[in-house]
């Protein structure tokens, strides 16, 4: 997935960095909710070929 991109006078290589974070900061991602919402993040990635490099 490390496609170049040109344009007249640039080259560039764009790699995104996501964080997820919820409206409150309490540890409230536990047990099923955070396995269903790790679930969701790979099936995004596997959608759109992207690599999830970490996933805490």
């Amino acid at each position: 997935m490390r496609d170049w991109q040109w344009q007249a006078h640039v080259k560039h290589y764009c790699r995104y960095h996501v964080v997820f974070v919820p409206k409150y900061r309490k540890k409230a991602l536990f047990g099923a909710l955070r396995r269903e919402i790790g679930a969701i993040f790979r099936d995004l990635c596997r959608q759109k070929g992207i690599e999830l490099i970490e996933k805490n």
